[in-house]
């Protein structure tokens, strides 16, 4: 792969310092009279609030932290945490954990009490407290739209979200405390997910599993849910270094090798993939992308993807530099995606900067650079 350093260090910067400073979009009073059929949350835009889009923001910046052995956006993390913990935190759902991620990286250079505290009650939440589907699967209960105390059930369902969003924290956390009952219900859970979510015929992934009506709702392929698996399965096994059992390994990883073998051949000419992964009708849709992108290229670098997908994975970077605006902004990134029973209700979600946009687009550029 040929990759443009210059260029992918220049874009990176800008990226970095739009998420440390994101707010909401200009058009957000337009958006509101649209609300939740549009995928209008207001938690979700920014990087102050407590949720999952934050918490993916502070991954991306943890991410360029790593590759680029700095600890230059420390101080923004710390405070970050420090304010929200002083405010007052949301309630603990699937999606209230993601932030914990980061937290755990931050509390190994702070060794923070009160951070520590917080990372082992909320694990343990997860393990007694997590409302559960049938056959154990960790019900994907996010947070109310508008009440930061409130939830909703989402009752029996199961979402793709799960596994970046609280599997990979309850996964760490269990290493690093030698916690093998979490673990264990962290390889329970990233099974479950397989079992009922992954499609043998396409090789990609349904965006949800409901144990009511026992379907995958509207048997629709999303982009930023399939990215999820791409880009997160390979953190979790990373976390495992040789631990993991070989036969639960290589099902993990065929897995992986089928979805990413469909994606390839969906990308799209200018190096996306479409909101609706098998419908080029459908808008490209960059976080979606640039988790697919930073999953194909950590598989290459792992030795996992042959060099057959060197091609595929620097499409998508040059897509991701050309979807940055001058002042750093990610374009093209679709809002917050409840699941819809057919493919016009992702493809009719709003397009605005997202803290994922920024986040997702910072974890592909800072693999990228590993490529140089």
């Amino acid at each position: 792969m040929r990759m443009n350093e210059r260029e992918i260090r220049e874009k990176l910067a800008l990226v970095t310092q739009k998420l440390m400073r994101l707010d909401g979009p200009e058009n957000e009073e337009e958006l509101k009279k649209s609300g939740e059929s549009i995928g209008y949350f207001k938690r979700d835009f920014g990087i102050k609030e407590w949720d999952w889009p934050q918490g993916d923001g502070l991954y991306g910046l943890m991410n360029i932290m790593k590759a680029e052995h700095t600890e230059e956006y420390l101080d923004f993390l710390d405070q970050w945490f420090s304010s929200n913990m002083e405010e007052g935190l949301p309630s603990r759902n699937i999606n209230t954990t993601t932030p914990l991620l980061t937290l755990m990286d931050v509390n190994e250079r702070l060794k923070k009490a009160e951070y520590e505290k917080l990372l082992l009650d909320w694990a343990d939440w997860l393990m007694t407290c997590m409302p559960r589907t049938k056959e154990g699967g960790f019900q994907h209960v996010t947070s109310a739209n508008g009440d930061r105390q409130g939830v909703r059930l989402n009752e029996n369902e199961m979402w793709i979200d799960t596994l970046f969003m609280t599997v990979l924290f309850l996964n760490k956390m269990g290493h690093k405390y030698q916690r093998q009952d979490w673990v264990d219900e962290g390889i329970h859970q990233v099974l479950m997910h397989i079992k009922y979510l992954y499609d043998k015929r396409s090789g990609l992934f349904y965006h949800g599993w409901t144990f009511r009506e026992r379907n995958n709702f509207g048997d629709v392929f999303w982009c930023r849910g399939n990215s999820w698996f791409t880009l997160g399965i390979l953190d979790y096994i990373e976390d495992f270094q040789k631990q993991l059992n070989a036969g639960v390994k290589e099902i993990i990883l065929d897995t992986y090798r089928a979805q990413v073998e469909t994606l390839k051949r969906l990308q799209a000419k200018d190096g996306l993939w479409h909101t609706v992964l098998d419908d080029p009708s459908s808008y490209e849709e960059t976080s979606g992308s640039a988790a697919i992108a930073a999953g194909i290229l950590k598989g290459i670098r792992l030795g996992i993807l042959d060099d057959s997908y060197a091609a595929c994975a620097q499409r998508a970077v040059e897509g991701l530099l050309a979807n940055i605006d001058q002042d750093g902004t990610v374009l093209h990134v679709s809002g917050g995606t409840g699941i819809g029973m057919d493919k016009d209700h992702y493809k009719n979600i709003l397009i605005a900067p997202m803290a994922y946009g920024q986040s997702l687009v910072i974890v592909a550029l800072a693999e990228a650079l590993r490529h140089c």
